[in-house]
């Protein structure tokens, strides 16, 4: 995003609320936001801040050793030489506040925001200023997408979509020869490569009990076979090579077999209707043009389990923020790791995806949405029945 883009979004945020400004900070990428908001800048060595005053002009703060590296913002900058003169130039950028916005959760309660270490927080209160979380300023400012972002997370679903099919279809080709997870999940990073997507870490490919563990991963010495009567759960995450392309994220499951076990076809049908019911339950809060918190829609997806008597085996959030990062700063759908209070907006974008993870087998089921401004739309292949696997 460029940098003036984010200044103006920043300061159409903070017009409407009691902050007098935004204090960035950095030291060696504890606070990746700062990089969210002026774009990477590589090996920069010393503490930095950015000043984003409610009005007026952003301001640098930067040592003189990295001087140089920041030139190109064409940003006003003061350089500091000392801790002395650095503590003292900073006193100088924010007197006139008396309430600012800095990457602070009060109690950790939003890891993801929460960027700043408690003694440069205290060094910073020290100064005579209120500091207030920037969780909500951070979401308006730096993670709505653009028209052309948009496009690049379609293009990038709609490849997702088809591969994991198309993984499916590869462990049924090869049941004979007992395809292992992880055979399965080198076949879907070669299609990432041969599609344009980036190939990071993933995907995760688990079987039977294996589903259970919702970040497994498939390695050499812990990978099972895959074979008759097998549940499989295909998790695949990526995006469209390029800086400033934002990722899908899907979760689909499948039985190897004729016919799905009543116990796994239960547990589905209760999964992908608490995952309807907390789209549902997003679309009707937009309708009525109701503000709604991520962990409201949680809370919905949270009760449809454990109405039907399997709520203490989901034990994660609801869905994440989709962007650069497949778990990016934006909301999450989350009233259970964390209780996320900002508010679902336009431009953002989440995942949808409650599973049930029980001794013998796990479900999970995964889509994305979109928040437009007409409310939200999703913008992968949906999942309404057990895929069947079969040679």
């Amino acid at each position: 995003m460029p940098i003036d883009s984010a200044v103006q979004q920043a300061q159409e945020f903070m017009a409407g609320q009691d902050i007098d400004g935004w204090l960035l900070y950095d030291y060696r990428g504890m606070n990746p936001i700062l990089w969210d908001t002026v774009g990477a800048i590589s090996n920069v060595t010393r503490p930095c801040w950015l000043w984003i005053p409610s009005n007026g002009e952003p301001r640098l703060l930067v040592s003189y050793v990295d001087q140089g590296r920041f030139a190109h913002l064409g940003l006003p900058t003061t350089l500091f030489v000392s801790r002395a003169d650095m503590t003292a130039r900073l006193a100088e950028l924010v007197a006139r506040a008396r309430t600012l916005a800095m990457e602070y959760s009060p109690q950790g309660e939003l890891p993801r925001i929460s960027r700043v270490d408690a003694g440069t927080l205290e060094m910073v209160r020290g100064l005579g200023v209120e500091v207030v979380s920037s969780a909500d300023l951070v979401q308006w400012a730096t993670q709505r997408w653009t028209a052309e972002q948009l496009e690049s997370h379609e293009v990038a679903a709609e490849k997702l979509s088809r591969i994991v099919l198309d993984a499916f279809g590869y462990i049924g080709e090869g049941l004979s020869s007992r395809p292992t997870e992880r055979d399965a999940a080198e076949f879907i990073r070669s299609r990432f490569v041969e599609e344009g997507l980036e190939v990071t870490d993933g995907p995760i490919v688990a079987v039977n009990e294996h589903a259970s563990d919702p970040h497994f991963d498939p390695m050499a010495g812990s990978s099972s076979a895959i074979g008759p009567g097998d549940w499989v759960l295909i998790d695949l995450w990526s995006r469209l090579l390029g800086e400033d392309s934002m990722s899908g994220d899907i979760t689909w499951t499948a039985f190897v077999g004729d016919t799905v076990p009543p116990k796994h076809q239960e547990v589905f049908d209760i999964v992908i209707g608490a995952r309807d019911a907390a789209l549902s339950a997003l679309k009707a809060a937009f309708d009525e043009g109701r503000p709604v918190q991520g962990w409201e829609v949680d809370r919905v997806a949270r009760d449809h389990i454990a109405a039907a008597g399997y709520g203490q085996y989901f034990n994660h959030r609801l869905g994440h923020s989709l962007g650069r990062e497949v778990h990016s700063n934006a909301v999450n759908l989350d009233g259970w790791e964390t209780h996320d209070t900002r508010l679902v907006i336009p431009g953002v974008a989440v995942t949808i995806e409650p599973g049930i993870y029980l001794p013998e087998f796990g479900v999970r089921s995964e889509i994305d949405v979109y928040i437009g401004d007409d409310g939200p739309r999703v913008t992968t292949e949906v999942q309404r029945s057990v895929v069947l696997i079969q040679a």
